[in-house]
């Protein structure tokens, strides 16, 4: 059931008298929280939650918080009227909370950052100063929202469900916190709302990021992290995109690998093609 809007908008407050009408009825609320241009890869999202939970609730919001590059922000895909389209799809019912800035971050709204454990710090930390610190203000004022059993996120930004699953641990939410896989184009480039930037040869062009984790986690079987980097590194200097880093980690802590491998090594790679970061990764093990 898509909730009545406002100019294409929910209001909290009528998201919140749903959610506690499923409760009085004792249903369970999954939640997916989006920033809109939908794709399978989020339907596959919603699939899951809606298999798992009574309820399913999807949210739409471009965070501004999140982006340090405003022009980027500016030139993110909004499609609120198409993501509808898109939704009704899926033949079930589910909530969409599309909210206004100030519904999510009201007058009175208040967050302290929160220590991340260095995460922060390294990979997308530090290329994108301040925007996990934004992912954690977004997503901890929608949990505060919604109040979801579950939560679910796409594996492809690694590194922010792992900063997630912290926050949820350090602000004590009890919410369960599925990461799902990657889902992926037949060519092999990873969905994304970004891609709908990028014309078919720039998507031609992206798939060397996909070639390289591949060749990466076949290298992993004898080569030391190191080996391989050195390898991965020549490999994809040879495609187009501006390389910002390509990373060998252990994707708990996300310490860089260099002699030995972790049970817990992946591989993560942010590029530009043309204007558009791409972000992406693969698991070693």
């Amino acid at each position: 059931m898509l909730m009545e809007t406002v100019n294409g908008h929910s209001k909290a407050s009528s998201l919140r008298r749903e959610i506690q009408f499923a409760r009085s009825e004792g249903k369970t609320i999954g939640f997916v929280p989006t920033m809109g241009a939908l794709h399978e890869g989020h339907l596959n999202l919603i699939k899951k939650a809606y298999t798992e939970n009574d309820v399913v609730v999807v949210s739409i919001f471009v965070n501004p918080t999140q982006f340090n590059n405003q022009q980027d922000l500016a030139l993110y895909p909004r499609m609120l009227d198409r993501d509808i389209e898109t939704l009704r799809t899926l033949n079930f019912q589910l909530i969409l909370f599309a909210p206004e800035v100030h519904e999510i971050y009201p007058d009175d709204d208040f967050f302290e950052p929160i220590d991340l454990k260095g995460l922060d710090r390294v990979l997308e930390g530090t290329y994108r100063p301040g925007h996990f610190q934004g992912v954690v203000h977004v997503v901890r004022n929608l949990f505060q929202i919604v109040e979801p059993d579950v939560a679910y996120f796409g594996r492809k930004d690694l590194q922010q469900l792992a900063v997630i699953r912290l926050m949820t641990s350090a602000i004590d939410f009890n919410i369960s916190i599925v990461g799902c896989d990657t889902l992926r184009e037949q060519s092999g480039l990873a969905m994304s709302s970004r891609n709908l930037r990028l014309d078919e040869q720039q998507k031609a062009d992206a798939l060397i990021i996909y070639k390289t984790l591949i060749s990466i986690v076949e290298w992993s079987k004898k080569l030391t992290p190191q080996e391989v980097k050195n390898r991965a590194l020549e490999m994809f200097a040879e495609g187009n995109l501006k390389l910002e880093y390509l990373e060998l980690v252990d994707d708990l802590t996300f310490r860089p690998l260099d002699d030995t491998w972790s049970t817990h090594s992946s591989c993560c790679i942010a590029a530009y093609c043309g204007e558009v970061r791409l972000i992406d990764n693969m698991s070693c093990r």
